[in-house]
């Protein structure tokens, strides 16, 4: 039976600067956004190394801003209506991927607006280099022991594990398995799907939908929020409840995509 190694918070210390792991992986994400965006440039018209550094930094920007905002909306208002001003205590730990999310999607728009671009040739370019910054994130959540999976029903599972902070139960390593879901494998779909020219709107179409299966999917194993619980017909839990839409509005992008068939690189655009 595996055990959740008990990692020290510190990634490094250097003197009084101390590094946590958490913020190591946010700049881990970032950097690996940087170097992908940049790389894509070399077969984009119209985006330059400059231009990707102003869109990463506008990214971080939203992703931060909204994953907490998002964190606290969606999963601890009661807790911020009795203390507002722990919407500012980030080093606490509590961030949502849906409110990072939109805070992407408001940043790319005034990044878009700025540039002279619209919002889906910005989130077109930019989607595929997402998922690895997820991969790093789950990576964080299980260095942190947040996040923590269900219990397993089979205890001869191999991948089980016992996360001694929490109980001794053992259970599934869903930061894992979102790491692979979310990070690795939806990277994966969305660099292939990207290399060729597509449809303005369909490789974010296909971003919304990836993401929004890999995370309803990886729900069934992870465990409920302890606030939240099942919030609907007694299985749902809130993350399936926010990418299910994800899921819908996605395929109704890659239809209404492939309907109008606009191109910005490779093909002749029609507008």
């Amino acid at each position: 039976m595996l055990v959740f190694p008990e990692f020290d918070p510190v990634a490094v210390s250097l003197g009084p600067v101390k590094v946590h792991w958490y913020g190591l992986m946010y700049v881990l994400a970032f950097l690996t956004a940087y170097a992908l965006a940049t790389y894509r440039t070399k077969s984009r018209d119209g985006w330059t190394a400059e231009m990707v550094s102003d869109l990463v930094f506008y990214g971080a920007i939203g992703v931060i801003l909204g994953g907490r905002i998002g964190y606290v909306l969606f999963y601890e208002f009661g807790k911020f209506l009795d203390d507002p001003l722990w919407l500012f205590q980030v080093w606490t730990g509590g961030m949502s991927f849906h409110g990072g999310f939109l805070g992407v999607m408001l940043a790319m728009v005034l990044f878009a607006r700025k540039y002279q671009k619209t919002a889906f040739q910005t989130l077109d370019f930019i989607a595929p280099c997402v998922p690895t910054g997820l991969f790093f994130g789950r990576i964080g959540n299980f260095i942190g022991g947040e996040l923590v999976g269900r219990p397993v029903e089979n205890l001869n599972y191999p991948l089980a594990m016992i996360f001694p902070h929490v109980d001794k139960l053992p259970r599934h390593p869903s930061q894992l398995y979102q790491a692979l879901g979310e990070g690795i494998l939806l990277f994966i779909l969305l660099w292939w799907f990207s290399a060729k020219p597509r449809p303005r709107m369909a490789v974010s179409a296909i971003f919304l939908i990836g993401y929004g299966i890999a995370r309803f999917f990886v729900e069934f194993f992870r465990e409920p929020d302890a606030d939240q619980g099942f919030i609907l017909l007694g299985w749902v839990t809130k993350g399936q409840m926010l990418s299910f839409p994800m899921i819908i509005i996605g395929m109704w992008l890659l239809w209404y995509a492939y309907q109008r068939r606009i191109y910005d690189w490779g093909l002749q655009k029609n507008t």
